[in-house]
């Protein structure tokens, strides 16, 4: 499977990048962040997500969505508000979190040569 990263989209929309370090107990963490991503894609108004984590342990998720009524959507949903309350507790040793509106926006993919 190659990586491929979240296409671009007509702005405005917004970007949710959220910046962390993990500790070093991850229990549950796996399962939890994978209902995270089943509920997120519910959201009416969520476009998508990239991640990427560097060898240190420094992980950065950028999710995409259309507007802010989807923001808030996901914001305040009670499942994520409870994993955000472990984070917190178990799994993070520090997180920044930024909320971007996306004025612009472009994207490149090489074509397939026979």
């Amino acid at each position: 499977m190659s990586a491929a990263p979240v296409e671009a989209f007509d702005p405005p929309y917004y970007a949710v990048v959220f910046t962390t370090v993990r500790t070093d107990d991850q229990t549950g963490y796996r399962e939890t962040n994978a209902r995270m991503e089943e509920l997120v894609r519910q959201v009416p108004g969520y476009l998508g997500m990239d991640h990427a984590q560097n060898p240190g342990g420094l992980g950065i998720t950028v999710a995409y969505f259309r507007d802010a009524d989807a923001l808030t959507r996901w914001r305040t949903d009670l499942e994520h508000r409870a994993a955000q309350k472990r984070g917190r507790a178990d799994w993070y040793e520090s997180y920044t979190l930024h909320v971007a509106k996306v004025e612009r926006s472009s994207g490149f993919k090489r074509s397939e040569q026979s």
